[in-house]
């Protein structure tokens, strides 16, 4: 208690400022030695960023190592702050969930390329657009070769056919190199290998003869990249190669026999139709006979009453009755010897 009187306040005062400030050193020293290996490799290579720089970063939770050893292989590449390599930009991309080492060597390997098509915008833009932006470079630089048509689609050639009606089967290989610039929205290998496929196909059908194409298939290769078919794609046609041509079947003389068949058929349909129009009139012919004999039959029976009215009225004799019955069995006679096919009494007469 006299100790607590006796005390001098100025003196209590100062060894609590000491103890804040031994506290405050305390954790600027192991700030600094928690960054001191980042700090200086960042200071030795140029990379210019501060110890404040890290111990913000781990305020807005960025790992300091990807920052420190990304920006110091740009650095050390030769791409610095005037390409846009920035700490800032480095931590906004990673802060975007994107691939800040991969960019930066894509970057690298860029500038090592002279490809100025490309820098950290256009790069952290492919690379959050879901694209390997380090593959694109590398195809950018050494072009890879498609296969047309893909073997995983199940088919092995393009058939085409020429104006003479032969099929050819044809393998080509399309060589691409990425296009950066379009990389972003750009159609991807399959409508490449769509699009060759159909310029391949097209050509084929324009050739007046498929020996045309056997003597000269780079007439096709010339013809498909005169249409500029790598328009709105990720890739830029390098060449087109044809690898193998085989001649298929005749597809025209196939068609020509099939369509023959067609009309055959055709025209057996119309004949079997004027054949059943030909019966039709045949029955309504006969059915007119029967009606007209029908009607010879009535007249017929109508004979006898007329015979019998004139008897009757006195208009007709007996000797005109047997007359008319003489004529009438001379008629019968000739009639039975015309169904028999013999020769008429008149015929027999004038012979002898």
């Amino acid at each position: 208690m006299l100790f607590a009187q006796d005390a001098n306040p100025m003196l209590i005062i100062s060894i609590v400022v000491l103890v804040v400030l031994f506290i405050i050193g305390l954790m600027i020293l192991a700030v600094f030695i928690s960054y001191f290996r980042w700090w200086i490799q960042s200071k030795t290579t140029g990379a210019g960023i501060g110890i404040l720089d890290l111990l913000g970063m781990t305020f807005r939770k960025i790992n300091p190592a990807v920052i420190v050893q990304s920006k110091i292989m740009a650095v050390q590449a030769g791409i610095g702050d005037e390409h846009g390599v920035t700490t800032k930009a480095l931590e906004a991309h990673y802060l975007a969930r994107g691939n800040v080492p991969l960019v930066i060597r894509s970057l690298i390997a860029a500038n090592k390329a002279k490809l100025v098509d490309l820098d950290f915008k256009l790069a952290s833009a492919i690379d959050l657009a879901g694209r390997n932006v380090f593959e694109a470079v590398q195809t950018s630089v050494n072009p890879k070769v498609i296969d047309c048509p893909n073997p995983r689609s199940g088919r092995d050639t393009l058939d085409g056919v020429a104006q003479n009606g032969i099929q050819l089967k044809v393998k080509a290989r399309v060589t691409v190199r990425t296009n950066l610039r379009q990389l972003i929205g750009g159609a991807t290998e399959e409508t490449i290998i769509a699009r060759v496929g159909e310029g391949i196909v097209s050509a084929i059908g324009s050739s007046p003869e498929h020996t045309d194409v056997l003597a000269n298939p780079s007439k096709i290769s010339k013809t498909v990249l005169g249409r500029r078919l790598d328009a709105q794609t990720a890739f830029e046609i390098v060449s087109i190669d044809i690898a193998d041509i085989d001649v298929g079947e005749n597809v025209g003389a196939r068609l020509q026999a099939d369509q023959a068949e067609a009309d055959m058929r055709v025209f057996r349909a119309k004949a079997e139709t004027r054949r059943a129009a030909a019966v039709a009139v045949e029955q309504e012919m006969l059915a007119k006979i029967e009606e007209n004999r029908a009607k010879v039959l009535e007249a017929e029976a109508a004979v006898p009453k007329a015979i019998a009215e004139a008897f009757r009225e006195g208009k007709l004799g007996i000797a005109d009755y047997y007359k008319l019955r003489n004529i009438q069995a001379d008629t019968d006679m000739r009639a039975a010897i015309a169904r028999l096919g013999a020769p008429s009494p008149m015929k027999s007469l004038s012979s002898a």
